[in-house]
């Protein structure tokens, strides 16, 4: 946002404008050649900020050439570039005599630095961003430069410290934390900042030698009075170091060891929340940097961590306490609806999902929320609120401290004060600012309630009572079996006795026994909620069998009981999918980290488009970093796991239609592999080098994958297996260019090899895919990976007819465009050849009978006449007779048949156009296209009902007769037997 123009200054401010313009004024009188700068609209803007500003008043009656000085530079109306900051305090210290020097030209400096930033930011040439920029800025060039400036002398006293086991010289590291961390200073910031050095050793280059923390923490105390001693110059920046490990009573400087082991064996949930915003801002940025990544695993989870959540109300408890307490509700900051109560809206999003979804792994707050939109966590209109109001209240508190240069969130409580405020504000009076900020801690507080509130605290409630109370007793044992069997059943449970055993046997299993007692009170104040809902499901039974298995699984990683507990909306969706499908059931119950993907209702029904997924892949692998394999195979199956889940979902509430939930499934299995192509070659080129062309040039990469069945012809469901082969067009004999060079045919089978392994290996998160090779030339006994012309030649001199039936349906899924075109170019070439009818006939029916008799059910494998079905034998919607393989094999032989005359049927590679093609072509009658296609759409949303109820897909034998009695008339009629 940003704010209107200065109001009209009002008639109460008007006297201390005179004042101070008199003042100034008469502080010149020495200096008149000066005041040529000076028109009379500068000093009319002079009285007007001096008005709202004392700290303005004063500093020019104190040092009035210090303000002609910033007016000459034209400082005072434009924008510094970037690094001009630091340029200028370096040149300031690059003669500075002694420590007292060095306080004494900081504390000028940042004088003139702060009147500058207070003029633009009351004269809204600044909005706030450079505001909070500039002064962050500042505060980084006086750390690291004053830092610098005592290393040299502190060095040359006591020598230079080294590091025991590098034998490397050591810096110290500056962590900026909070505010300064997030490059979000405001006005009168303190500094929150934490010391640390990489390794223990002792100084060099001196007779008395110190050790490396004694070196460093008198340092430190130098660098602290550097900054924070108040002298007549004033100071320059207030140091708290009360973030640090033990606070104030813990040492001043930590090892990197000492601080990892810190945090890892005794860092408190409120020390995640501050590290959230660490950064290097003075010292030895490259060592800053490892040591932000040693911590980042204390800050980050990797899995969901909705503990934090409790932890964070837990803070916002104990600051409300002692708002009320020192009597602050007129605090902007810490009051109800206040800067930090957006402050925990975006940090429980980061500290829930940030060690998943690396993008809210970032400090600046408006940056989160940014990304929380962008990523689905909050809708827009949320975020443009919270965006606005914490706007609006960041330039409450500028205002408040450009007054006197004080640190200060109070709003004030006298008449000059309060007009100046709302002259700061752009309003013409108290009244009609404060209402404003009411109304935005309004809104930012109740934003704040749907985030943080305890579920349990009904609106204006007092939150003791429990949701789902009345299971309570139940749980914990304090009925006897009839009494909770009788409580069961009059909530709706046929079978009362059995879910009374699956709580019991919950209860008692050794997942629960061996819980802690946070995990255990989490469970306990999970399972009524649970309860509560699941009798309000039309079959509570087939709810509890679904879902406690997943309990007893995640109950020593109770942050996931936290998650459903704090989102009762999450829970609801998580029920009515276990209910819908054992299948979803048991990914979850496998992978709980499912569990994330069912907290926004909005994106859990609506899976992206193709590009989307794509992109929402690509950005989250260029995240992690290239040499940590472990960690990009986690995402790539975290990415499908959840994506899947957010299809099957859809597909069970309707909002997919069959055809979509395959063309979703298959854009999921391109998408992933495209990265899985990307990681695999960029893995093999670092090892063996670049492979050749035949004309010497270099590989980029001339490869691709080609997929055929369910995946070629965009008709993937759930738990299909990827059909793949690998072509390359390289130079199978030319060596690749790198330092272990092998010949070409060798570096694109370990390509291939690669790919397999990333696609197959089982890691925490199970496999991606099951990968059948078997369609590649000569089968299992071919090479892993063909070259396009051997494959060519394979296709036109060696392979089957069903081989060639099989190609109908392939198509290139990833890899390099140019050898894609040529791919398609022999594939056109082989179906469209001219071809005995006859001869294909019988193959393909011969080929279709061996199917039917080793695959299909036994009562019906054979059958093809009208009383096939009198049996009423159980149907396999795939292999039997007039299923969904006599369908393929029609389109198939169609394709083959009459392709050379019409070379539209093997445009497309699925079932459903190219039946649209014959049917265009006159090769059918649209009355049998039809016919096809709504029964082949009916056998395939089948077999996906049975998928998701974990069932084989096959039907009773009394469904689909017509369509089997359809389909089997148009085999008879295209000569098929």
């Amino acid at each position: 946002m940003s704010l209107p123009p200065l109001a009209a200054l009002p008639a109460n401010l008007q006297p201390s404008a005179e004042r101070a313009l008199s003042a100034f004024r008469t502080a010149l009188a020495d200096q008149a050649p000066e005041l040529a700068h000076w028109s009379d609209e500068r000093q009319q803007a002079f009285a007007r900020v001096a008005a709202a500003s004392d700290f303005v008043s004063e500093q020019a009656q104190r040092d009035p050439a210090m303000l002609l000085a910033l007016a000459a530079s034209g400082e005072l109306e434009r924008s510094l570039a970037p690094g001009e900051l630091r340029g200028q305090v370096a040149e300031l210290l690059a003669d500075c005599a002694d420590e007292d020097d060095l306080g004494r030209r900081l504390r000028r400096y940042r004088n003139r630095q702060q009147l500058r930033i207070i003029w633009r930011d009351l004269t809204r040439q600044a909005d706030l961003a450079e505001t909070c920029r500039d002064l962050s800025d500042l505060a980084d060039a006086c750390i690291d430069l004053a830092y610098r400036w005592l290393y040299e002398r502190h060095c040359a006293q006591f020598g230079t410290p080294v590091g025991r086991r590098s034998g490397e010289p050591q810096h110290l590291v500056v962590l900026g934390m909070g505010k300064l961390g997030a490059h979000e200073l405001n006005l009168s910031s303190d500094i929150d900042l934490i010391f640390g050095y990489p390794e223990g050793g002792e100084t060099e280059g001196t007779k008395r030698s110190l050790d490396n923390q004694e070196f460093f923490t008198r340092l430190g105390q130098r660098l602290i009075k550097a900054l924070d001693a108040i002298t007549v110059d004033g100071f320059v920046f207030r140091v708290d170091m009360r973030l640090r490990p033990y606070g104030s009573s813990g040492p001043l400087v930590f090892s990197f060891n000492a601080l990892e082991q810190y945090y890892q064996d005794q860092g408190r949930d409120w020390e995640r929340y501050a590290m959230i915003k660490a950064r290097v801002v003075g010292g030895d940025q490259a060592a800053g940097a490892q040591l932000l990544q040693m911590l980042r695993p204390f800050v980050y989870r990797r899995y969901l961590d909705f503990s934090a959540i409790e932890a964070l109300r837990a803070m916002k408890q104990l600051i409300q306490q002692e708002v009320r307490r020192k009597g602050m509700t007129e605090n902007v900051k810490l009051g109800s609806g206040g800067i930090r109560e957006v402050e925990f809206i975006a940090q429980a999003f980061q500290l829930i999902h940030g060690g998943r979804d690396l993008s809210l792994q970032q400090r600046p707050l408006l940056g989160v929320l940014g990304t929380l939109e962008g990523q689905g966590y909050l809708p827009p209109p949320v975020v443009a609120e919270m965006k606005e109001g914490y706007e609006f209240l960041r330039y409450t508190e500028h205002a408040l401290q450009a007054i006197a240069d004080r640190q200060t969130q109070m709003l004030p409580d006298n008449d000059l004060d309060r007009a100046r405020v709302a002259f700061i504000m752009g309003f013409d009076n108290w009244a009609g600012f404060h209402e404003r900020l009411m109304y935005w801690r309004g809104r930012v507080e109740w934003h704040f309630q749907q985030v943080i509130a305890d579920p349990d605290e009904e609106e204006g409630g007092s939150g003791d009572s429990c949701i789902g109370g009345e299971w309570l007793p139940l749980w914990e044992e304090a009925l006897d079996e009839d009494s909770a069997c009788r409580q069961l059943g009059e909530a709706g449970f046929v079978d009362p006795a059995a879910a009374w055993r699956r709580l019991t046997d919950l209860r008692n299993g050794p997942q629960v026994r061996a819980m802690q007692r946070l995990g255990r009170e989490r469970l306990d104040a999970f399972i009524p909620r649970l309860l509560n809902l699941t009798v309000e499901h039309g079959n509570p039974d087939l709810v509890l069998e679904r879902v406690l298995p997943m309990v007893e699984k995640v109950a020593r990683r109770s942050a996931y009981l936290v998650l459903l507990t704090e989102n009762p909306g999450a829970l609801q969706r998580l029920i009515e999918l276990c209910a819908a499908s054992p299948w979803i059931a048991e990914q979850i119950t496998r992978f709980p980290l499912l569990l994330d993907e069912l907290l926004n209702e909005g994106r859990l029904y609506r899976p992206p488009l193709a590009p989307e997924l794509a992109a929402e892949l690509r950005e989250r692998l260029t995240r992690i970093p290239e040499d940590d394999l472990e960690q990009q195979m986690e995402a790539l199956r975290h990415f499908k796991l959840a994506h899947s889940l957010r299809v099957a979902a859809s597909e069970i509430a309707g909002t997919l239609p069959l055809m979509k939930v395959s063309d979703y499934l298959t854009w999921l299995a391109e998408a992933i592999l495209d990265q899985v192509l990307a990681l695999a070659w960029r893995q093999t080129v670092a090892r063996h080098g670049t492979p050749k062309r035949a004309d010497g040039s270099l590989c980029d990469p001339d490869f691709i994958i080609v997929g055929y069945g369910k995946v070629g012809g965009l008709e993937f469901g759930h738990g299909s297996d990827l059909d793949l082969v690998f072509i390359h067009d390289g130079d199978p004999q030319a060596e690749t260019d790198g330092a272990k060079p092998i010949d070409g045919a060798q570096f694109f089978t370990r390509l291939g090899q690669r790919i397999i392994h990333l696609l197959t290996t089982q890691t925490t998160s199970g496999a991606l895919y099951e990968v059948d090779m078997r369609l590649r030339p000569s089968g299992a006994a071919g090479l892993l990976v063909s070259s396009l012309g051997a494959f060519q030649r394979y296709q036109e001199n060696e392979a089957w007819t069903w081989e060639h039936q099989a190609l109908v349906r392939a198509r290139v899924l990833v890899g390099s465009p140019g050898v894609a075109t040529a791919f398609e170019q022999v594939r056109l070439a082989v179906l469209g050849r001219e071809r005995d009818l006859e001869g294909l006939r019988l193959e393909v029916s011969e080929m279709r009978a061996k199917m039917r008799e080793n695959l299909g059910t036994r009562e019906t494998a054979a059958g093809t006449g009208a009383n096939a079905f009198e049996a009423a034998a159980p149907f396999d919607l795939k292999q039997d007779a007039g299923g969904i393989v006599d369908i393929e094999f029609m389109v198939q032989y169609a394709a083959l048949a009459w392709s050379r005359q019409h070379p539209e049927l093997v445009r497309y590679t699925d079932n459903i156009r190219i039946l649209d093609s014959l049917e265009q072509a006159n090769l059918l009658s649209g009355e049998d296209v039809h016919l096809l296609q709504e029964a082949y759409k009916a056998y395939r949303s089948a077999a996906h009902r049975q998928a998701l109820q974990k069932q084989p897909g096959v039907v009773a034998g009394d469904q689909f007769h017509a369509e089997r009695q359809g389909v089997m008339r148009i085999w008879r009629e295209l000569g098929l037997k």
